[in-house]
C-alpha cells in the first residue's frame, strides 16, 4: 500500500511539485521570521555575553533589564564582598554618554568602565593594540563596528581622539564585539576614568560582578546576596533571560513577528490543503478501486497520511535549507546589518508547525475517502 501511495503522489508531477512548493513556502516564511526574531532578541543581550569572566551580576533590586541602569552607591561593592561564599567582586560601569568628535559632530556611545585592577569583563578579541594600553591616561578601546561608524572608509587604527564631558579620550585599541540592539559604538575604559566621562552624580556604580567560591553554586550565592544586601543578584544565564523576557513582555516585537509567522502558516496550509484536496478528488476512483478490492478505511487513511508526511518532510527540508543558505551563508556574509539566528528551537518549532499544517490539510481529503462508495469505480 505504501508503494501505491507513493506512485499516486508522484503520478502527476505538476501537482506533486505544487504541494511541495506550498509547504516549502510556509516553512521558509516561518523559519525566516523566527530566525530574525531570535537574532533581534540576541542583540538585546550581546553585552551580557561580551562581558565575560564573572558568573554573577549584582544590580539594583528594581532593575528590569541590562540597559535599565539604576546606579548604586560605591559601598555596595563592599557589602557584596562581605557575603559568605563570594570569592571576589569588582565594579562595572555601563552607560550611554555623548562623544564630541574633532569635526564638531556628536555621537551617542555605550561606555563600559572596567575594574581598574583586574579588568574583569574586558574584550577578548583585540585586533589593534592590547589590553595593557588601557592603563595609559585617557585611553579607551573601541569596537571595530563603532570605529567604522564614526570614521567610515578608514582603516581601524589607534590614535584617534574625541571628547566626552569635556575630557579627552584617545583610542588605544580596536576590538571585536557583538552587535548591539541600539547600534551605538562601544568603548571600554577603566572604571575610575569612565566616571569622569559622564556628568557628576552621587551614585555611579552600575553593576557588581562577582564569582562564587569553588564548590558553591552561583544560584546559592545569588540567594545569599539578595537576602543580605537587598540587591538583585542573578547568574549570567538568568540575567540574559531576564533581559529577553523584558523585551518580550514590554515591546510589540514578538507580536509583530508572530503575525508574520502565523501568516506563513495560514498561506502554506491554504496552498497545501487546496492542492491536496484536488489531488484526492482526482484519485477518488483509485481509492474506490482499492476499497472494492478489500482495502479498509484505516489503510486508505494511512496512505493519505504517508503522502502528507512525505510532502511535509520534503517541503520542510527545502524551506529550512533555503533560509539557512540564503540568509545564513549569502546575506550574512554580505552585510552585518541583518539580525539572524537559527537555534535548534526554531527548527523544532518549524517542524511541528509543518507537521500540523500537512495533517490539517490532509483531513479534508480523508473525509472524502471515508465517505467513498466502492461502486464509484464502476461509474463512467
Amino acid at each position: 500500500m505504501n508503494w501505491i501511495a507513493w506512485k499516486m503522489l508522484t503520478g502527476n508531477r505538476g501537482k506533486y511539485i505544487a504541494i511541495i512548493m506550498g509547504v516549502m513556502f510556509g516553512a521558509f516564511l516561518i523559519t525566516q521570521q523566527a530566525s530574525v526574531f531570535c537574532g533581534l532578541m540576541s542583540l538585546t543581550t550581546s553585552q551580557i555575553k561580551d562581558i565575560e569572566g564573572a558568573e554573577i551580576w549584582v544590580m539594583d533590586k528594581n532593575m528590569q533589564y541590562v540597559d535599565d541602569i539604576k546606579p548604586m552607591a560605591d559601598n555596595e561593592l563592599w557589602r557584596v564582598r562581605g557575603v559568605e561564599g563570594v570569592d571576589w567582586a569588582v565594579r562595572l560601569y555601563k552607560g550611554i554618554t555623548r562623544a564630541r568628535l574633532l569635526d564638531g559632530t556628536f555621537q551617542q556611545i555605550i561606555m563600559i568602565g572596567l575594574d581598574d585592577a583586574t579588568m574583569i569583563g574586558a574584550p577578548r578579541d583585540i585586533i589593534v593594540g592590547s589590553l595593557d594600553d588601557l592603563r595609559r591616561p585617557d585611553a579607551v578601546i573601541m569596537d571595530e563596528a563603532g570605529f567604522h561608524q564614526l570614521w567610515p572608509n578608514e582603516k581601524p587604527v589607534a590614535g584617534k581622539s574625541f571628547e566626552m564631558n569635556d575630557r579627552r579620550a584617545v583610542i588605544v585599541g580596536i576590538c571585536k564585539s557583538r552587535k548591539t540592539f541600539m547600534t551605538f559604538p562601544i568603548i571600554y575604559t577603566r572604571y575610575s576614568q569612565a566616571v569622569s566621562y559622564v556628568p557628576m552624580e552621587r551614585k555611579v556604580l552600575s553593576f557588581v560582578l562577582a564569582n562564587p567560591s569553588p564548590g558553591i553554586p552561583a544560584e546559592e550565592i545569588c540567594r545569599r546576596i539578595q537576602a543580605q544586601t537587598d540587591l538583585q543578584a542573578q547568574t549570567r544565564e538568568q540575567f540574559t533571560w531576564t533581559t529577553i523576557w523584558y523585551y518580550f513582555r514590554k515591546t510589540g516585537i514578538p507580536f509583530n513577528f508572530f503575525t508574520t509567522v502565523l501568516l506563513g502558516f495560514i498561506v502554506g496550509a491554504a496552498i497545501c490543503g487546496q492542492t491536496f484536496y484536488m489531488f484526492t478528488l482526482e484519485n477518488l476512483k483509485q481509492f474506490g478501486a482499492l476499497k472494492a478490492m478489500g482495502a479498509r478505511n484505516i489503510q486508505l487513511i494511512g496512505m493519505i497520511l504517508l503522502q502528507a508526511m512525505i510532502v511535509g518532510f520534503i517541503g520542510f527540508s527545502l524551506g529550512v535549507g533555503s533560509v539557512a543558505f540564503l540568509f545564513g551563508e549569502v546575506i550574512m556574509k554580505k552585510t552585518d546589518k541583518l539580525a539572524f539566528l537559527m537555534p535548534p528551537e526554531v527548527l523544532i518549532m518549524t517542524a511541528v508547525s509543518i507537521f500540523v499544517m500537512v495533517t490539517f490539510s490532509s483531513l479534508f481529503s480523508m473525509w472524502r475517502v471515508l465517505r467513498l462508495e466502492p461502486a464509484v469505480v464502476f461509474k463512467g
